[in-house]
């Protein structure tokens, strides 16, 4: 059974939603302007692209009330949140509720926010954080399925049929390999190849220091290229 990316209900949208289990609605005032995303399929010149507000800038408008401004800050971080989550609990159903409760938490403090750092690097603070409440509520990690991959191709757009098959290959092998790593090397991998996080940033999320993430990654990378030539 193909696997289909969470539908989030923006607050003060009224939706009606074929997976009611990640459907929301929390009241938020319509702003009267706000920043309106681009339309589907529309390509973007470097020059505009470079005019798109801050993640930040998006946060706070959608603060003092700006719904727009919240649409496009979860179109730019659902696909990657929704993946971390994937990888990290091999489960479909539990990443679809845990993304949910993430974006929950990201409305619940939405009025106090600060921008004391970048706006991914909370978002997947309160998604580790999210994570290890759930680790010591079951007090173990789910076997990876054999679909896993599958279900993480799914996410992606516009692809063949070939390509799909071969990056499908290289990312069975990846993910057996990356089973095999400790979690917290595995936690800090993802978080710089896949999200292309700095050091400091997987620090930040994580609550280690700078160097104790540069360990981990060396020791998962070690495993890592060690797990392919097997």
């Amino acid at each position: 059974m193909e696997a289909r990316e969470p539908r989030f209900v923006p607050p003060g949208v009224v939706h009606v939603d074929p997976h009611p289990r990640i459907a929301v609605n929390c009241a938020l005032p319509a702003p009267a302007t706000g920043y309106a995303p681009p339309p589907a399929g529309l390509t973007l010149s470097a020059v505009e692209a470079t005019a798109l507000p801050t993640d930040e800038a998006l946060m706070l408008a959608w603060a003092g009330g700006d719904l727009q401004a919240f649409e496009s800050l979860y179109a730019r971080h659902r696909k990657r949140l929704f993946g971390f989550l994937l990888r990290q609990l091999r489960d479909t159903a539990l990443a679809e509720e845990i993304f949910q409760d993430v974006w929950q938490r990201v409305i619940s403090a939405r009025a106090g926010w600060q921008p004391d750092a970048a706006f991914s690097t909370w978002l997947f603070r309160i998604a580790h954080n999210r994570l290890n409440d759930h680790w010591r509520a079951a007090r173990h990690r789910p076997a990876a399925p054999a679909d896993a991959d599958l279900r993480l191709a799914a996410l992606e757009d516009g692809q063949t049929p070939e390509a799909e098959l071969s990056e499908f290959e290289q990312r069975r092998r990846i993910q057996l390999a990356m089973d095999d790593l400790p979690p917290e090397q595995r936690e800090v991998l993802q978080l710089r190849l896949e999200q292309e996080l700095s050091l400091e940033e997987i620090g930040q999320i994580t609550g280690v220091g700078r160097e104790t993430v540069k360990s981990r990654l060396r020791y998962a990378m070690d495993k890592l290229r060690a797990g392919l030539k097997a």
